[in-house]
């Protein structure tokens, strides 16, 4: 893209490349994680702030005000059991008057003092039995709320050699893993599993779905409604994420993003604040590999916990924050990108990705909120609706939500 071409683009022109853009962005949508708006910590101190809601309404309710300034957040994950209520219908519907949906179901497995030595992946077929029911219970939350994808990460693992057997604990998982998935699909034959993974913590010798290839290979084993979570944070320094974007695109097995940033390990920060050219060029093989349209069956989501940073506001941010990334990603020139890539020019090729990502998309992307009838400064708006001060007034006694709760 030429300076006066990205010029133009920065001035929000109609360029067929910018009308196909806008386009594509006004049908992104970003899922939002229910936990992101309680209280978090580090391992040292979980801090609590004024306003944080006390029960999974209130978490909706929050998230519901993202989409509402931003437009591109229209759905809401849940953790079970964190967000267990008495009566999931009634939790679907409140979810829609806020004008929202439910979203993926998440399990959880490392909460439990059964779970020590494993869950799916325990020696003990007791433990393996428990830890397969929660998954049923998950299903029956997933018929209730609408959901259609069932979420899996596995904190099992290893911390010293012998510990366990390797290979054991694979077959044990794959055992449980296909009593899940057969349930699943039994209740409904468009639903899916997606299966996450980490390569440490909170095991430190091996874990047992340490990386994407282990999990799609589960995956495959399963069946094709069975998909890979990446998580941005779940990496070793200095891996090639976007490889394993276009890997996972080229056999259809990516499910799902969980986005936020990392600078040593997991540290689930707000996307893109430690290394937005990553999450630009990640979001470039999206792009290309043409997994940004919404029925590609690639759900993007946040996976952020705000320990000191103010919750709704952060997420508002980090909704902005992936939405400019995609816009730039979908300013690459696509058609001389690849005539660059088929003559050889390895300077051509790589200045038409940073032309794209040099390029100032806010006034785009403030003339797209424009049009849809949005302020075209989320955050500010967020700021002057008084939402927060409410919240601070209002919620008051109670427990608190937080990680964990």
């Amino acid at each position: 893209m030429s300076d006066t071409a990205a010029g133009r683009t920065a001035a929000g022109g109609t360029g067929t490349r910018e009308e196909r853009a806008l386009a594509a962005l006004a049908q992104q949508t970003i899922e939002l994680p229910s936990w992101a708006f309680g209280n978090s910590g580090t391992r040292f101190k979980v801090f609590a702030q004024a306003g944080v809601p006390r029960d999974p309404y209130e978490k909706i309710a929050d998230a519901a005000q993202v989409h509402r300034f931003t437009g591109a957040a229209p759905r809401v994950s849940l953790h079970i059991p964190w967000d267990k209520v008495d009566d999931f219908d009634a939790l679907a519907r409140h979810a829609a008057d806020q004008g929202v949906a439910i979203g993926g179901i998440n399990s959880n497995l490392f909460q439990d003092d059964d779970y020590m030595l494993g869950s799916l992946t325990h020696p003990d077929p007791r433990v393996r039995k428990k830890a397969v029911t929660h998954h049923l219970e998950c299903i029956d939350v997933m018929a209730a709320t609408g959901s259609h994808d069932l979420k899996i990460w596995l904190p099992d693992g290893l911390n010293y050699p012998g510990q366990d057997s390797i290979r054991g604990r694979q077959d044990r998982l794959a055992e449980s893993l296909q009593e899940i998935y057969a349930a699943l699909t039994a209740a409904d034959p468009a639903h899916r599993l997606i299966l996450e993974y980490k390569f440490f913590e909170p095991y430190f010798y091996t874990m047992d779905v340490p990386d994407w290839g282990t999990s799609l290979l589960h995956c495959l084993a399963l069946g094709e409604r069975a998909m890979v979570v990446l998580d941005t944070g779940h990496h070793a320094p200095n891996t090639n994420i976007e490889f394993i974007v276009a890997q996972l695109l080229r056999v259809g097995r990516l499910g799902a993003f969980d986005f936020n940033s990392r600078f040593y390990a997991d540290d689930d920060l707000m996307v893109g604040a430690a290394d937005p050219f990553q999450l630009f060029r990640i979001l470039h093989e999206i792009v290309q590999g043409g997994a940004l349209a919404p029925d590609s069956g690639v759900n993007f989501m946040l996976d952020q916990c705000h320990n000191i940073e103010p919750k709704i506001p952060a997420q508002i941010r980090s909704v902005m924050n992936v939405q400019e990334a995609t816009a730039k990603a979908l300013l690459v020139d696509a058609d001389a990108l690849a005539q660059a890539q088929q003559d050889g020019d390895v300077l051509g090729a790589n200045g038409l990705l940073m032309d794209a990502y040099n390029t100032d998309v806010r006034p785009l992307l403030a003339g797209l909120r424009e049009s849809q009838g949005l302020d075209p400064d989320p955050l500010g708006a967020y700021r002057r609706s008084g939402y927060a001060e409410t919240i601070v007034a209002m919620r008051v006694g109670g427990a608190q939500a937080g990680w964990g709760a």
